[in-house]
């Protein structure tokens, strides 16, 4: 009997296992892999993706899943293959100090969808260890991280735009996945930026970014009137705006008034 068929599906860790190929030749398709490549993978399930990135030339794959009974399957599976480690860990609670040594690292990944943006903090925090990587997310999370104006477009598509380049790539129904999410999917490719600008006491930028959008239908005025930001130093014009009808360079004008 296979040994998969013996462990159950957690819906606490946000266990959707992808079982289309198509979707995981293109993951790999998406970016370069040679012999020198270091990959890491974020929840690796029963291994159907892990399984085809041990095919490419790449020189290591980590994998990290936190259910200690699907590692251990994942290891027992594959564990001929001198190319891959599975650490038995909450990717969130890792210190990417490790990953140093063989940088730069490329992410292939299902994310798991209830942590989503904290992993994607946690790539930001970490990304002079990246070279580029292919992520599955929620079809409008991917939405949110690409927006330039408009409905969806908040403090994710500006903080994440700021430090990466992102592409939509394919669109994937719910029945790719066992069990079904009750959501599509979207698959992800990124890129940390290498000239980034930097900005003025750059927290304290952020946090005014997310006042900003406080009420995305509200205007800047009624965002900011009751904030500790002196709001008389910003042209009345600007003052009737949505958050969502400004660009980034838009707010880096704001915030040389403000700051």
């Amino acid at each position: 009997m296979d040994e998969s068929k013996k462990i159950r599906i957690k819906k606490k860790f946000g266990q959707h296992f992808l079982r289309d190929k198509n979707i995981v030749r293109s993951i790999i398709e998406h970016v370069e892999i040679d012999e020198s490549t270091s990959i890491f993978e974020i929840g690796c399930g029963d291994g159907f993706l892990t399984n085809e990135i041990l095919k490419t030339p790449a020189e290591r794959l980590w994998v990290f899943e936190i259910d200690p009974e699907w590692a251990e399957y994942v290891k027992n599976r594959f564990k001929v293959d001198a190319m891959l480690s599975v650490f038995t860990e909450n990717i969130l609670d890792v210190d990417f100090s490790r990953f140093e040594k063989y940088k730069p690292w490329t992410l292939l990944s299902n994310l798991p969808y209830n942590v989503t943006f904290p992993i994607l903090h946690m790539l930001q925090k970490n990304r002079h260890l990246l070279k580029e990587g292919v992520v599955m997310v929620q079809e409008e999370v991917a939405q949110k991280i690409v927006k330039t104006g408009g409905r969806g477009y908040g403090f994710p598509s500006l903080f994440f735009q700021h430090f990466f380049d992102w592409k939509l790539l394919d669109k994937i129904p719910p029945e790719s996945f066992f069990p079904p999410p009750k959501v599509d999917s979207r698959l992800l490719y990124f890129k940390p930026k290498k000239d980034i600008n930097p900005i003025p006491d750059e927290e304290k930028f952020w946090k005014f970014i997310k006042m900003c959008f406080k009420s995305p239908r509200r205007t800047l005025n009624n965002n900011l009137k009751q904030t500790h930001y002196d709001i008389s130093k910003i042209p009345e014009e600007t003052l009737k705006l949505r958050a969502q009808q400004m660009s980034m360079n838009d707010f880096l004008s704001l915030w040389k008034l403000l700051a």
